[in-house]
């Protein structure tokens, strides 16, 4: 089978490039390691080198009220030597991911799902990126670079939502319930992820073959695979953690309930820190209530659109959840791409952009002044991780508008490229 340079040579620099980073600068990847930015308290790789000590020396991980990671992360990083005295090895790890992350989604945009699909052909499908060029986007994104420097455990979250969404463009809907079952089993809401990736998977099923199961009999029997899947890495977690459940309100809990506010670029932090304890569970059910309710309308008014709509959600994931980080941010960039086609129908791009732009630079500065200088105080970190989630939102709902667009012009190709509006 010949060899495909351009991809070759893309895999190759990207892997020079990381190797150069760990090995140069060499204190790079603890700094990113303590950077709220990078790190959260659910995806700390100190936290998690923590636990594997007490891991490692016959003390239960989840006693100090500090760790809160899965059980099979241990098993994983059990295996390689220590990072204190061998870092390298841990960077490969991290390389291989998003070695890994790429290689899927040259799948995902080889299969064409993004413009064309089971009820929906975009007009504009010409206007689109190969394979290599949008895992050269990814894997040369600086917030890539850091996650992959900072180590952060949500890149195992990733990848296996990367490759779930793989598995169901090419319509292998066990590995995607067994990825998508490792993903929630990490990190607890890519569960949320399942309606759309059923109809993915039924829809690529239905244009594969000329008979396809009910649509109702597919998602029970995916929804029961999905189930033995997560319960199968409880068991295992539970035979890790030496007989014990107690890893399950130390690492779900920690998701659910909240219980640490050290500061992050999401939302939540500085609620509940000036939230008093009587309203606490009343907001933290709202909170989880907003997350979730988006999945249903968005779902049910793109239908025809299944991967867009997981873009979507990837992104309002890394704006509402408790604790995002660049890390999640980086995923829903990495699948923005895969819709090209959107860009001329986009209004507010340059807006967005100077707002993600404005709080990257500006957000550190603020959280050392605050921190290191007692030049700020809470609202001085706080109010910039407002303005990037602003810009955030602005460039998800630009989207949606332009998705929604190309739907219409699609049904009215007449009106392709002019100005419509509703007088009332």
């Amino acid at each position: 089978m010949p060899v495909d340079r351009r991809k070759a040579g893309i895999f190759a620099a990207a892997v020079a490039l990381r190797l150069l980073l760990f090995s140069a600068f060499p204190t790079l990847p603890d700094l990113l390691t303590s950077r709220v930015e990078v790190s959260t308290p659910i995806s700390s790789f100190k936290r998690l080198q923590e636990g594997l000590f007490l891991y490692t020396h016959n003390v239960s991980p989840y006693d100090g009220g500090v760790f809160y990671q899965a059980p099979l992360l241990l098993s994983i990083f059990t295996l390689l030597p220590n990072p204190r005295h061998y870092p390298l090895a841990t960077g490969l790890l991290y390389t291989a991911i998003d070695l890994l992350n790429a290689k899927a989604l040259m799948t995902i945009s080889d299969s064409g799902e993004s413009v064309t699909g089971r009820f929906h052909s975009s007009l504009r499908k010409h206007i689109r990126w190969d394979g290599p060029a949008i895992a050269a986007w990814y894997l040369f994104n600086p917030f890539v670079l850091a996650s992959c420097l900072g180590r952060s455990t949500t890149a195992f979250t990733n990848l296996a939502i990367l490759q779930a969404i793989s598995s169901a463009v090419t319509g292998n809907t066990l590995n995607t319930m067994i990825a998508l079952g490792f993903a929630s089993y990490l990190s607890l809401y890519p569960i949320l992820l399942f309606p759309p990736l059923m109809l993915l998977c039924y829809d690529r099923l239905t244009l594969s073959k000329k008979r396809a199961p009910g649509q109702a009999v597919f998602t029970l029997a995916n929804l029961g695979i999905l189930a033995v899947v997560i319960a199968g890495f409880l068991f295992a977690s539970y035979l890790v953690t030496g007989f014990s459940w107690e890893f399950l309100p130390a690492t779900y809990g920690a998701h659910l309930l909240v219980p640490d506010l050290t500061p992050n670029v999401g939302l939540w932090w500085y609620f509940f820190i000036e939230m008093f304890d009587s309203f606490r569970e009343f907001f933290l059910g709202v909170f989880w209530l907003h997350l979730a309710g988006y999945v249903g309308g968005l779902t049910v008014r793109l239908r025809r659109q299944p991967l867009f709509v997981i873009t979507t959600l990837v992104g309002i994931f890394a704006i509402y959840k408790p604790y995002p980080s660049i890390v999640d941010v980086s995923l829903y960039f990495a699948l923005l791409p895969l819709y090209r086609h959107l860009a001329p129908l986009t209004r507010y791009t340059f807006f967005a952009a100077a707002a993600i732009l404005y709080s990257t630079l500006l957000g550190p500065a603020f959280y050392h002044l605050w921190i290191y200088y007692g030049s700020g105080n809470a609202n001085f970190f706080y109010a910039i991780t407002l303005v990037w989630s602003l810009g955030l939102t602005i460039l998800i709902a630009d989207h949606i508008f332009a998705a929604l667009r190309d739907e219409w012009e699609q049904e009215n190709p007449k009106m392709m490229g002019k100005d419509v509006r509703q007088i009332s």
